[in-house]
């Protein structure tokens, strides 16, 4: 069996670190940050969102437009309390009280959002950030639940909206 050179070694070893969302400096692993300037938004290259593929317009009668289905696809607090302690550490926030943030789906589950990614899971802020709250996203997303039910609104357009910017949703299709 040939040896593998050592610059070989060490550049497969970043590279499958970078790939775990991992970098590396000065021989050891840490997260790679996320940035708090897109607050109230989670940093797009950290939560781009990412929507559960069982959720599509021919089935939300049978998914998120009957009444307490999310329950049923909602992660356990165990998941989302760890993840919400490491991402607090990722977007280098200097409160670190996991009582301050809410482990957000940016993508929510009452518009299909994937409940377990990571790419749809942040440690949103409760408290304001640019004039908006976590409470405030919650009141956007029943609304935005609402006008998909009611056929008012496609399950598309609603998941672009948030995506696209949360705090602009219900005005750019229509809503108040």
């Amino acid at each position: 069996m040939s040896r593998i050179a050592r610059p070989l070694v060490t550049t497969l070893s970043t590279l499958a670190l970078a790939a775990a969302g991992l970098a590396v400096t000065t021989g050891t692993a840490h997260a790679q940050s996320c940035s708090q300037s897109y607050l109230p938004l989670p940093d797009p290259s950290c939560q781009p969102g990412d929507l559960n593929p069982d959720v599509t317009q021919d089935t939300i009668d049978s998914t998120i437009c009957v009444s307490g289905w999310t329950a049923t696809v909602r992660p356990s607090s165990s998941y989302t309390t760890a993840l919400k302690k490491k991402q607090i550490v990722e977007y280098g926030y200097t409160d670190t009280s996991t009582s301050d943030y809410e482990e957000d789906h940016f993508v929510p589950l009452e518009l299909g959002g994937n409940p377990t990614s990571e790419q749809n899971l942040w440690p949103e802020p409760r408290y304001d950030t640019g004039g908006y709250t976590s409470s405030d996203k919650d009141t956007v997303e029943n609304k935005l639940k609402k006008a998909v039910c009611a056929g008012t609104v496609s399950l598309s357009d609603a998941q672009n909206a948030v995506e696209t910017d949360w705090t602009t949703a219900l005005s750019s299709l229509g809503l108040s």
